[in-house]
């Protein structure tokens, strides 16, 4: 087999190797050829190579969503390993283990003057959950912060972040290994089981809880914890679209409900105790609701963090919700309450108002969201990307067979695309990505490598520009508006699909496009649909849509 000369980067593979990373994103360099050399060499690992740092990152982003163990991500010095940034941000806040080793030149060449040198250490320092700055010659300290730094990004769930400096030669390579890495088992803390005795007498004591549900993995909660919440009178339970869990009674569509409320329906409506648990909440609304009208008590069930979302946090269980919910639900009582009932009593009429409005409309974004959900195959896996494409997703049922992912750690347009083809690629089942235009474009060297499987699927909305910024308060019919906020443009991604050999189809109206759905996912080819729809009636036909829902 064949190594890299250096011992550094032979301490750095074999430690990988020993703590069960098995997949290397590599950005093509000079600096990092060692580590390449190394990588490359071992089947112990399957490489990927993606020339764009950015979108090089969110691909390893989105294949260690899927398998939920750290990716590392390896690029040369200099300004490559800033262009990981955006994603070591969105793994910080997703809980996405991400393990960035950056190259570097020796520390006596850092701010003298030479080429491709910055001050790499710490860089990101702000979203991080280790730094471990090695020296350049191979050693017991360098081994111990190479496996504390995968230690973290396993036990705590996020990026960290490994530098090494290495000195030329940097592609000498050689038959056998100069090093044997010191290698330690490092053990989590233990969690202990919560004592949840004082919060089983006040959940009995309320005839209204929420339980809200954020981004989950599917199947992440078992499933007899969510029948007896959703069969709790007294329990409303609302979800967002990437939740990934489901049950008759659960409210999936929690826009649609609240944003008709007066002010006295938010009264009624306020729960006396708020339980939250997964991923960040997409909905504003009901982060307005929960932050004007407070419940009494806010636990919040995560083994790692909390954020006071609501301004009302009282309580966090460091366990995972099926800890919880297993010392928790075999000692509480069922009490008397119409909560859930009126609740759905309110979905019900909600969901009549919706049908007759969508049976109303002229083709728009909403529309297009009603025909495509209702047409992505069963067990297929839905990446939606951020800004209004997430949020016209949740006000529609999807199949629950269906898994849902979107970035929402610090939900940003950048590497939506980038996050779905690292994910689909370790998914069975068809991939299929919603986009808008700006996303799609602001992000498609994304198209850029040679792993993206044949069933892979993308929308495109285009609606000539950033649709939500139309929605938001504030906006003017100007051309600083156009330029500086929508970002009008008149591009389309035909030319972009034929350089990177997609399939192409279009689509106008209702017509094409219930056409082009039917054989856009019957075709064994990675294609993309791009669905034109009109830019300056968009946001009327949304707003009209929760009026309409009184």
């Amino acid at each position: 087999m064949i190594y890299p000369k250096i011992p550094l980067a032979q301490s750095i593979i074999e430690i990988c190797k020993a703590k069960g990373i098995e997949h290397i994103v590599i950005s093509p360099g000079s600096r990092n050829a060692p580590l390449t050399i190394g990588f490359t060499n071992n089947l112990a690992f399957t490489c990927y190579s993606i020339a764009d740092e950015r979108c090089a990152a969110f691909f390893a982003l989105g294949i260690a969503q899927q398998i939920q163990k750290p990716v590392a991500v390896v690029c040369t010095s200099g300004s490559a390993l800033l262009n990981y940034y955006p994603a070591v941000a969105e793994a910080f806040y997703n809980q996405i283990p991400l393990v960035v080793i950056s190259a570097d030149r020796p520390h006596d060449k850092i701010d003298i003057g030479d080429g491709q040198t910055i001050r790499q250490e710490n860089v990101y320092v702000n979203h991080i959950l280790y730094n471990a700055n090695l020296l350049e010659d191979a050693s017991e300290e360098n081994d111990l912060k190479i496996q504390e730094a995968i230690f973290l990004a396993i036990s705590k769930k996020g990026p960290v972040h490994i530098n090494v400096p290495f000195e030329e030669p940097l592609y000498e390579v050689v038959e056998g290994l100069s090093v044997k890495p010191s290698l330690v088992n490092l053990v989590p803390e233990k969690k202990e089981k919560p004592n949840v005795e004082e919060f089983i007498t006040l959940w009995n004591q309320s005839s209204k809880k929420m339980i809200l549900i954020g981004g989950n993995e599917p199947k992440a909660i078992d499933q007899k914890y969510l029948n007896i919440l959703g069969n709790d009178a007294s329990v409303v339970v609302m979800t967002e679209v990437t939740s990934n869990v489901h049950h008759d009674n659960f409210i999936t569509n929690i826009d649609t409900i609240i944003t008709p409320f007066t002010d006295e329906d938010f009264q009624n409506f306020r729960p006396e105790i708020l339980v939250t648990f997964g991923g960040m909440i997409v909905s504003k609304r009901v982060k307005a609701f929960l932050r004007k009208y407070k419940p009494k008590q806010h636990w919040h069930i995560d083994e790692l963090r909390a954020y006071n979302t609501f301004d009302c946090l009282s309580q966090h269980f460091e366990v995972t919700p099926n800890t919880f919910f297993e010392e928790f639900l075999s000692k509480v009582n069922s009490i008397e309450s119409n909560y859930q009932h009126t609740a759905l009593q309110i979905r019900n009429q909600r969901a009549i108002k919706h049908g007759e409005y969508l049976k109303s409309i002229e083709f728009s974004d909403l529309k297009v969201f009603e025909k495509i959900l209702s047409k992505v195959p069963s067990n297929a896996q839905l990446q939606i990307s951020n800004s209004s494409p997430i949020r016209y997703a949740q006000l529609f049922p999807i199949d629950k067979n269906i898994s849902v992912f979107c970035n929402r750690g610090t939900s940003g347009i950048d590497g939506s695309t980038s996050t779905a083809i690292g994910a689909s690629i370790m998914n069975k089942e068809q991939t299929v990505l919603i986009t808008g235009d700006i996303s799609f474009l602001y992000d498609s060297n994304a198209l850029w490598n040679e792993y993206i499987p044949n069933d892979f699927k993308i929308i495109v909305i285009n609606n000539g520009g950033g649709g939500i910024f139309r929605i938001l308060p504030g906006h003017q019919e100007t051309n600083t508006f156009n330029k500086y906020f929508e970002t009008s443009h008149c591009l389309t991604a035909e030319h972009l699909a034929k350089m990177y050999h997609f399939e192409y189809q279009s689509a106008s109206n209702v017509a094409s496009l219930e056409q082009n759905l039917e054989t856009f996912f019957a075709t064994d080819s990675k294609s993309i649909l791009e669905i034109f729809t009109p830019t300056k009636s968009n946001d009327q036909v949304l707003l009209n849509y929760f009026k309409n829902l009184k």
